[in-house]
This record gives C-alpha cells, sequence and structure tokens, in this order.
C-alpha cells in the first residue's frame, strides 16, 4: 500500500497546490477580474477530466508493461517542461480576448505536467487492483482528495505569505520531479508483481447499460457545472477575493472524501433530507443580495 498511497498523496498535493499558485501568477496581467480564476477552474476541470479519459484508455487498451512504459514516457516529457513559470510573453496588450490567451498560457506552462498529476490516482487504483484483488482501491481516492484538501488551504495560509509566486513555482517544480520519480517506481513495481504472480481467470463484468453510463456523467457533470457556477457568484456578487474562491473548492473537496473513505459515511435518510431543506434556504435567500435591482440599475445606469 505505502508505494501507492503515498505517489498518489503526493499527485493530488501537487494538483491542487498548483491552481492557486498558477493563478495568482497571471492575475495581475488579466486585471484581476472574477474571470480569471473562472476561466483557469474551467482549464483544471477540463485536463482532469482529460487525465481520467487518459488513465481508462491507458488501462483498456494497452498491457500492463507498455502501460508503464507510455506513463514514464509521458512523465520524462512532462518534467522537461518546467519550471511551471508563466511567460511574461504571454501578457496581454489590451486588444485580445483574454479567456482564449489564458486557456493556452496554461496548457504550455503546465499542461502536461497537470494531465500528468490528474491521472495518477485513477491509473495507480488500476495497478492496486490489478496486483492485489482482493483489497478495495476507493480509499486511495479519499487519500487524494485529503491531499488535495490540505494543499488548498495550506497555499494562502503557508505557501503565499512565505515564498513569492516565482519561488513557489520553481520548489514545486522540484516536488514533481520527485513525484515523477516514485511514479515510475511504482509502476515499475506494479508491473513486476503482475507478471510474478498467477492470476486467477474471472468472469467478465456484464457491460454497464447506456442509461446508467449518461446518469453518471450527468452526476459528474453537475457537480463541476455547480462549482463554476457558485465560485462565479461569489466572486462576483460577494467580493473578489482569492481566499473565497478556494472555500467552494475546499467543500467540493469534502464530499468526495466522505463519498468514498467508507461507505458507513454516506446515508440517504441523512443527506436527502439535508438536500431538500437547502434547496428551500436557497430558494429563500436567493434576493438577500438585491442581485436583481443591482443589476438592474448597473443596466440602467449604462443606457443613461
Amino acid at each position: 500500500m505505502l508505494p501507492y498511497a503515498s505517489t498518489i498523496f503526493l499527485s493530488a498535493f501537487l494538483l491542487f497546490l498548483v491552481q492557486p499558485l498558477i493563478a495568482k501568477q497571471i492575475l495581475p496581467w488579466f486585471g484581476g477580474s472574477a474571470a480569471v480564476w473562472t476561466t483557469c477552474l474551467l482549464f483544471f476541470q477540463s485536463v482532469l477530466l482529460a487525465g481520467y479519459a487518459y488513465a481508462d484508455a491507458s488501462v483498456r487498451w494497452l498491457k500492463p508493461r507498455q502501460q508503464m512504459i507510455v506513463h514514464i514516457v509521458l512523465l520524462l516529457v512532462s518534467a522537461a517542461t518546467l519550471p511551471i513559470v508563466a511567460d511574461a510573453s504571454w501578457k496581454p496588450t489590451g486588444n485580445e480576448d483574454p479567456i482564449p490567451r489564458i486557456l493556452m498560457l496554461l496548457t504550455v506552462t503546465l499542461g502536461l505536467p497537470y494531465l500528468m498529476l490528474s491521472a495518477t490516482t485513477p491509473l495507480l487504483q488500476a495497478w492496486y487492483w490489478r496486483r492485489y484483488r482482493a483489497e478495495v482501491p476507493y480509499r486511495l481516492f479519499a487519500l487524494s482528495n485529503f491531499a488535495s484538501l490540505l494543499a488548498l488551504l495550506g497555499y494562502p495560509v503557508l505557501v503565499e505569505p512565505w515564498f513569492g509566486g516565482v519561488e513557489a513555482a520553481r520548489g514545486w517544480s522540484v516536488l514533481y520531479v520527485l513525484f515523477a520519480i516514485a511514479c515510475g517506481a511504482t509502476g515499475f513495481i506494479s508491473v513486476r508483481g503482475h507478471e510474478n504472480e498467477v492470476q486467477a481467470k474471472q468472469e467478465p463484468a456484464a457491460p454497464v447499460p447506456v442509461l446508467t453510463l449518461l446518469t453518471w456523467l450527468a452526476l459528474a457533470g453537475m457537480g463541476s457545472a455547480l462549482l463554476l457556477a457558485i465560485t462565479n457568484h461569489v466572486t462576483q456578487n460577494v467580493a473578489s477575493v482569492p481566499f473565497l474562491w478556494v472555500v467552494p473548492l475546499a467543500l467540493y473537496l469534502i464530499t468526495f472524501i466522505i463519498c468514498f473513505d467508507h461507505p458507513r459515511w454516506y446515508r440517504r435518510d441523512v443527506f436527502l433530507p439535508l438536500l431538500a431543506a437547502a434547496v428551500v434556504g436557497m430558494a429563500y435567500m436567493s434576493d438577500s443580495l438585491d442581485l436583481i435591482d443591482r443589476k438592474s440599475t448597473r443596466l440602467n445606469s449604462s443606457h443613461t
């Protein structure tokens, strides 16, 4: 368990530490608006999904040794793109659309390292399950979200006050190299253990119905969409303070920790009544900030 748990913990820690780190680097370049963080969050969510897709395709279509070789090669290529310091040439001149420029900047600066970090948890869970079929790897996912939460909350408290943006980015890059070494070693251990053990023949699992797959995708998409919507609402209508951007994402991670740590933490007879009460509470509080009147005032003043 130790190689898998430590590698997953480090990958998840780096995955969420880099989000406020890179956002703070580019925030002054694009005016410090809430749209900068929302665009960054869109990038992070999209690449996270791409990492999951890569891990799934790797496990589904490649043999264990091929998976390890491909992943190690990608880790080496991603390490060659370090450090994750945004180049000043990406600063806007005032005539560009900022959203495509931010997305391209993030892709060039940390796209491949972020993709490798995103794929680590599902890929190592698959490797762990392939070698130790008697153990369920879902708690590793809870561990990864706990590490992500520590990084997210630790950045404004520990990293930002003590390190500058460039120094923190270089320190992150050093930790990424250590992660790449640990991940490669874990892949080697997994393949070696898989080749040395005698696998029992198992009947193939029944295919998942299409309606069930669509339901899973819709539920996962709703959670991500709500995260983006709530973050956008808080930063636009409450305050454009970087620390507030962290709060919805931290709550998002806590829900994954609860659900994947153990089945006893999720009880529908408890959570469904809480959901109903929350919906009623949100409906009651929807006018508390006078958002409709404020929006009408802005529109009238602009027309005037």
